[in-house]
C-alpha cells in the first residue's frame, strides 16, 4: 500500500477533527453511506501499539471507541481464524479495535515451535482472511489494517530499558524477543500479507501515535454511499421441472414406518460417529414439511447433541451488521450438530424477492455464502443444504388444514397466505440458488413431493448420502 504523505497536526486540532468524524459517522447509521470501522493492530513487540491505540483513546470520545485484546490463538482444525471474532464484528456508526485478531493468531500458528503450520497451510488461511475481509467491505465494514513495526536494533534498547515487572506483557506469538531468528522469520511471514497495511516505524513516539490517528482519521472520513445497482444484465436460470410438479405417489404406511425407524437410527449413529461437525440447513416452500423433517433428524438423538435455529427477520441490532453475521455468530466450532430451519440462503429468496436487498446485495451475495460454506468445509464441517418442494394446490390444502386444527394455527399467518401470489417469483429465484450455490462441497438436495412421508424419508437419505454412510 503507498503510505500516505504525513505531518504532524496541533494535537487540539487534531482532536477536535477526530470527535467530528466520529460523531459523523454514527450519524451514518441507516444511510446510504453507513459503516462502520474495524481496526486490526499488529506489530512488532515494544513498537508502541498499545501507546498508540491508548492515545487515540484520549484523542476521541472514549464512549464510542471499543478496544478488544487478546492473546494470539494457535488455529484448531475446526475452526476458521475469524471465527472467534466474528460476534466482534461492529455495527454501522461503530468503532472497534481487535488488538490482537486473525493475524496475531496466524503468525502464532506458524511460528509454534512444535507443530508450526507449513507454508502451503499459511497461505491458503491467508487467502480466506483476505477474502472475509473482502466480503467484510463489500457489507459496508471498513477494515483499517496496521502494522507497527521496529528495527532490531531498537528492539534490543527497548529490551534492555523494560522494567522486569512488566515482560509477561511482552509474550506476544511465544517469541523470544532477544532471538534474532525469530525476529526475522516473523518479520519473513507478515511480509506475505502487510502490502495493503499502513507500516508505522514505532522509534519516533510522537509520529507514531500521530501517524495512527491519522490513518483512522482518514477513513473515518471516507463514507460513500453503497452501489445499489448490480453490474450487468441478470441471466434467469431455468427452473427444474420437479419443482413446477413435484411427486405425488404416497407411501405406503407399512412400508413407511420400519423404513422410518431404521432411517432416523442410522443418521443419528452416523451424525455422532462423523469427526467433522454437521450443518444441516432447511428451505424451501412455507408447509413443505420442515419441522416435521427436523424431528425425525433430531429423533434418536439427546437434546444436548444439537441445536436448532429458527431464522425469522433479522432484528434490528442484526440489520445494522453484515448479514451473514447472525449465522457467523451462531456456529461454534464445539457445535457438533447445528440445523437450521430458514437460513443464510434469506438474502437470495425472501429479501431479493420482497426488496429487502438492493440488486448488487443480492447478486453478490451467492459468491459471499459459496465462499463462507467453503471455509466452513475446510475447517472440518459438512454442509447439508436441503430444499423441500411441493405443489401449490398441496401448499392451499395444508394451510387449511393448519387454520382447522387447534394446536396448528400458530403456524399459518396473514403473510403465508400473502407469500403464495409470489409463488412463481420464489421459484425463479430457487432455480438461480440452485445453479450459483449448489458446489462440490455443498450440494443441493432437491426433495419435491405432495407425500409428507416420503420427503421425511427422503431426507434422512440425503444427510445419509452427504455423510457417506449409505
Amino acid at each position: 500500500m503507498e503510505q500516505p504523505q504525513f505531518q504532524l497536526m496541533d494535537e487540539d486540532h487534531l482532536s477536535v477533527e477526530l470527535i467530528d468524524a466520529q460523531y459523523d459517522l454514527k450519524k451514518t447509521r441507516g444511510q446510504k453511506n453507513a459503516k462502520s470501522l474495524l481496526i486490526l493492530v499488529n506489530g512488532i513487540e515494544l513498537a508502541g501499539k498499545g501507546e498508540a491505540v491508548k492515545q487515540l483513546r484520549e484523542w476521541v470520545d472514549p464512549r464510542y471507541l471499543r478496544v478488544k485484546a487478546d492473546a494470539p490463538q494457535v488455529a484448531g482444525p475446526k475452526q476458521t481464524l475469524w471465527q472467534p471474532y466474528a460476534r466482534f464484528i461492529p455495527a454501522e456508526g461503530q468503532i472497534m479495535v481487535l488488538f490482537g485478531n486473525w493475524y496475531s493468531d496466524l503468525l502464532s500458528s506458524a511460528m509454534q515451535a512444535s507443530d508450526p503450520i507449513t507454508n502451503t497451510q499459511f497461505n491458503h488461511y491467508l487467502q480466506e482472511m483476505q477474502a472475509f475481509e473482502q466480503d467484510l467491505k463489500n457489507n459496508h465494514v471498513d477494515v483499517v489494517k496496521v502494522w507497527f513495526d521496529l528495527s532490531w536494533k531498537a528492539l534490543q534498547k527497548r529490551l534492555d530499558a523494560m522494567d522486569p515487572s512488566e515482560a509477561h506483557w511482552h509474550q506476544l506469538h511465544g517469541l523470544d524477543w532477544r532471538d534474532r531468528k525469530q525476529y526475522d522469520t516473523l518479520q519473513r511471514l507478515r511480509q506475505h500479507f502487510t502490502e495493503d497495511w499502513f507500516i508505522i516505524e514505532g522509534e519516533d513516539e510522537q509520529q507514531r501515535d500521530q501517524q495512527f490517528a491519522q490513518h483512522i482519521l482518514g477513513a473515518l472520513k471516507h463514507c460513500p454511499n453503497h452501489p445499489a445497482r448490480a453490474s450487468g444484465r441478470w441471466k434467469q436460470a431455468k427452473i427444474p421441472e420437479l419443482l413446477k410438479h413435484p411427486a405425488e405417489t404416497r407411501a405406503k404406511a407399512e412400508d413407511y414406518k420400519p423404513e422410518l425407524k431404521k432411517l432416523t437410527a442410522k443418521v443419528a449413529k452416523a451424525m455422532r460417529s462423523d469427526p467433522r461437525n454437521v450443518v444441516i440447513l432447511f428451505e424451501g416452500m412455507d408447509a413443505a414439511g420442515k419441522g416435521g423433517a427436523i424431528k425425525r433428524i433430531v429423533k434418536k438423538l439427546d437434546p444436548r447433541e444439537y441445536e436448532i435455529h429458527t431464522i425469522a427477520a433479522p432484528e434490528k441490532y442484526e440489520l445494522s451488521r453484515p448479514y451473514l453475521w447472525r449465522f457467523w455468530t451462531k456456529l461454534q466450532s464445539d457445535d457438533d450438530i447445528c440445523i437450521f430451519d430458514r437460513s443464510w440462503y434469506g438474502r437470495v429468496l425472501v429479501e431479493r424477492i420482497e426488496g429487502f436487498a438492493s440488486a448488487a446485495e443480492w447478486q453478490r451475495a451467492y459468491a459471499e455464502i459459496n465462499r463462507f460454506e467453503q471455509s466452513l468445509v475446510k475447517h472440518q464441517t459438512v454442509v447439508i443444504k436441503l430444499w423441500l418442494a411441493i405443489s401449490k394446490d398441496e401448499q392451499a390444502a395444508r394451510f387449511k388444514a393448519r387454520e382447522d386444527t387447534p394446536h396448528k394455527r400458530f403456524k399459518i399467518t396473514e403473510d403465508d397466505w400473502r407469500n403464495r401470489e409470489r409463488w412463481d417469483d420464489y421459484l425463479k429465484a430457487a432455480a438461480d440458488m440452485f445453479e450459483r450455490s449448489s458446489t462440490d462441497y455443498a450440494p443441493w438436495h432437491i426433495i419435491a413431493t405432495d407425500d409428507k412421508n416420503t420427503a421425511r424419508v427422503e431426507v434422512l437419505k440425503a444427510i445419509l448420502k452427504q455423510l457417506q454412510a449409505e
